[in-house]
Formats: C-alpha cells, structure tokens, sequence
C-alpha cells in the first residue's frame, strides 16, 4: 500500500512552532500516529505519538527543554524517543522507548523518511531547487487535507486532459485535446509532455501574459513514486521559439505536487507554486496564493467524490483509456517498488 523507505512531506517548516510558543504538533503518515517539535535550538523532531506506558498520544503532552513529558503519568522522552525520566521511580525499563523518524528541512517543508533509518539518505530527496531561488518567486498555500487515497492525486497531476473540463474557466482549454501527449520512462521517473502550438492562452495564463495573438503552450510532468510530481507549464507567444527552448517570451511556471499519504483514505496534499516571471509584483503573489489555489480545490471536488464512489462499489469495472498511460505507467512503477521493499510492510523498523 505504501512505499515505507522514501521521504515525505511532513509538515511545512511553518507549521511547527519554535521559541516561546513551541507546542506538539500530531500528524498521521502513512497510517502511522507522528508528533513533531523543535527542539530549544530550533531542530525538528519527529517521534512516535504514543506514549509506551498507556498509550496516550504524546502530542497532548508539553514539551520542557529538548524533551517531551506525556499528559497521563508523566514520562518524559528525548529526542530519540528514549525514556529519561519515570515520576516515581529512579528505574527506567531498557524498553521504555518509542520509535524516532528522520527529519531533514528543504524548500520550506520538513520531510519524515517513514522506513529503515540506516536507508534515509538526503539526497534521495526531490532536487526542488526552483522553490528556493532568487530568479524564481514561491508561492507556499498551507496544506490541503483531501478525503482521497493519495494515488487519486497523483494519476490526477499526470492526466492534464482533465483541464479541459475541470478547469474550463481558469487553466483549461479545449485545443488540450487536439494536441497528443507523449509518456516516457526514464529509470524511476515518468514523464508526460504535451505542446499545444498556435492556440489562445488559457485565462488565467491571459491575464499573467497578456499576449497579443496565439500561444505556443507546454504541459510537461515529471513523476517519481511514490507521490513527487513537477508540472512544468507555460506558454510564449506563437513562433518566438519555445518548443525549440526558447521560452523567454512568455511566462514560464511549474506547480510542485508532494501529496503525503494519511492513511489509506485520506491525504495530506502539499503544494508550491514557483515562477519565473513577475518576481515582486503583489497582484501575480495573490494569483499564485489565492486563485491557483483555487483551481486546486476544483481538483479536490473531483478527487473526493472519485473515493467516495470507489468505496461505494469497490469492485465496478474501470476502462483504461489513451490518457491513462502516464498515471498506469506511474502506479506499475510504485507497485514494483512496494514489492521489493524489505522487510514486510507490517514489521517493525528500529529507531532513528
């Protein structure tokens, strides 16, 4: 069901409180309960929210220095899940310990790795570099909480026909459909590219680059399981040479899709928005904020009533049609990957 040794986004680098107003923040991943904290210095922790005692969540407990102090009875535990002090008593047990999880910091978000520590190498994380570059604005919406299972998203992101008619009166266009889309495999990465040439920009493409005439448009996707999706997008006006690399004519954009499993059902959906165009100008901040936000909510309509239909009549027969090749080739992938991992899904991964 889930890739255990990758990393994910746990949480964005905001939503995790430091100085005075340090609290526990509780977040499930991957099924499993984590509490997240900064330690006095400002380093992020991840552990276990489960107390080895009686089992109370250690998020409603409070935080005293570097260490976290369960709500019920009072153990208190380090940052590596290690018990260091049981009110009462002098002894603590060898195995009063709970697990601890890998966290490193990278383009504003705290990513968790959620299966063998020994395997949890930074560099395995997605090179993201736009995201925190001079020559290219951020936008960084808070998560969204989606009532899906988070492969929904992801074949979601490599299906840019749905533009057409979930995004009709934003980033949709109907020439999408006249221009056929081709789907490479490159080791562990999928990719989708479409251009659409001499055809008028989509709104909210308009409004950013108030072309004159047509547009050379590209939609270009590039997936790594389990869940890192890239949509490159954009267009120049007609002839300036786009599809040949030139881009500098127009607007050029890219939407970073991290969507973190909650549990089988549910997803944690975090997003950024880079650009390389209109750096500092307020109006362009609120459309990448607010309005590109919203075409991601139309997605969430789409995507939650999907699930809602597959639990209703799990067994329904599903056709696969000619844009399904990407997102099919995507889950293949995933599912080879799940399928080699050792150990077993269901045993245990010692403590980071």
């Amino acid at each position: 069901m889930f890739l255990r040794n990758s990393w994910y986004v746990a949480a964005w680098d905001r939503e995790i409180a430091n100085g005075p107003g340090r609290r526990p923040l509780a977040r499930m991943i991957l099924g499993e309960p984590i509490v997240l904290y900064r330690q006095e210095d400002g380093k992020p922790v991840a552990l276990e929210d489960r107390c080895c005692h009686r089992h109370l969540p250690l998020s409603l407990g409070r935080l005293e220095g570097d260490t976290l102090r369960c709500g019920y009875h009072g153990l208190r535990f380090d940052a590596g899940g290690r018990c260091v002090e049981i009110p009462g008593q002098p002894q603590i047990p060898p195995d009063a310990a709970i697990r601890s999880y890998p966290l490193v910091e990278r383009f504003h978000w705290v990513w968790i790795w959620m299966g063998d520590p020994k395997r949890a190498d930074p560099a395995l994380i997605p090179n993201w570099w736009w995201a925190d570059h001079p020559d290219w604005a951020c936008a960084r919406p808070d998560m969204l909480p989606v009532a899906c299972n988070y492969q929904l998203i992801n074949d979601n992101v490599l299906d840019v026909t749905h533009l057409v008619y979930v995004h009709a009166s934003s980033i949709g266009n109907p020439s999408i459909n006249d221009f056929p889309a081709t789907t490479e495999r490159e080791g562990n990465l999928v990719r989708l590219t479409r251009w659409i040439i001499d055809r008028p920009a989509p709104p909210m493409y308009q409004a950013a680059g108030k072309f004159a005439g047509n547009v050379d448009r590209w939609q270009i996707v590039e997936h790594v399981p389990p869940c890192f999706s890239v949509n490159f997008a954009g267009c120049a006006a007609t002839g300036t040479g786009a599809p040949q690399g030139d881009r500098s004519h127009g607007i050029e954009l890219m939407a970073l899709s991290a969507p973190t499993p909650e549990t089988d059902r549910t997803t944690h959906y975090f997003f950024q928005f880079p650009r390389k165009f209109g750096l500092g100008d307020a109006a362009l901040d609120k459309v990448f904020n607010t309005d590109f936000v919203a075409v991601f909510r139309e997605d969430v309509a789409v995507l939650e009533a999907q699930q809602r239909m597959m639990e209703l009549k799990p067994f329904a027969p599903s056709v696969a049609i000619k844009v399904d090749a990407a997102p099919l080739a995507a889950r293949r992938l995933l599912e080879r990957m799940i399928a080699e991992e050792e150990p077993p899904r269901d045993s245990a991964w010692p403590s980071g």
